[in-house]
C-alpha cells in the first residue's frame, strides 16, 4: 500500500467517522434542544385543541339548554295564549250575560213603569170622568130640581136621621 492509498483512506475513514460525529453530534442536538421544543409546542397546541374542544361541547350543552328553554318558552306563550283565550271568552260571556240582565230588568222596569202609568192614567180618567159625571148630573138636577122639591128632600133626609139617631 502505497502512501497516497493509506492517505486516500484516511481520508475516507475521516470523512466516515466525522459523518458519524456529525450525525451523532445531530442526534444529541436534537434530543437535547429541538425535541423538548417540538414537544412542548405539542403539548401546547393539544391542550389548545382540548380546549377548544372542551369550549365547543359547552356552546353545544348550552344551545340544547337554549333550545330546550325556547321550547318551554314556546310552550308556556301556546298555554298564555290558550289562557287569555279562554278569560277573553269567560269575560265576553260574563259581559254578555250581564247585559243580557240588565237588559232584562231594564225591561221589566219599564213594563213596570208601564203599568204604574197606565194604572196612573187610569186613574185620572176615572177622576175627569166622575167630576164631569158630577158636573153634569149637577147642571141636570139644577134643572130639574125645584126650591120646594129641594126642601122636601132636605126634610125627608133630616127625617130619616132623626129616627135612625133616635
Amino acid at each position: 500500500m502505497s502512501d497516497a492509498q493509506l492517505y486516500l483512506r484516511i481520508a475516507i475513514w475521516s470523512q466516515v467517522i466525522s459523518s458519524i460525529v456529525f450525525i451523532a453530534v445531530l442526534v444529541w442536538a436534537w434530543f437535547r434542544w429541538f425535541l423538548p421544543v417540538i414537544m412542548s409546542a405539542q403539548d401546547r397546541s393539544n391542550k389548545q385543541i382540548a380546549e377548544a374542544e372542551r369550549h365547543r361541547d359547552e356552546v353545544k350543552a348550552a344551545l340544547e339548554a337554549l333550545s330546550s328553554e325556547i321550547g318551554s318558552a314556546n310552550h308556556d306563550a301556546e298555554l298564555i295564549v290558550q289562557r287569555a283565550s279562554e278569560h277573553g271568552e269567560h269575560e265576553r260571556q260574563s259581559a254578555l250575560r250581564e247585559c243580557k240582565d240588565a237588559g232584562e230588568r231594564a225591561l221589566q222596569d219599564a213594563g213596570k213603569e208601564l203599568a204604574r202609568a197606565r194604572s196612573a192614567a187610569q186613574r185620572k180618567l176615572r177622576d175627569d170622568l166622575l167630576a164631569r159625571a158630577l158636573r153634569v148630573a149637577r147642571e141636570d138636577a139644577a134643572r130639574r130640581v125645584s126650591p120646594a122639591l129641594d126642601e122636601r128632600l132636605i126634610d125627608g133626609f133630616v127625617g130619616s136621621l132623626e129616627r135612625a139617631g133616635g
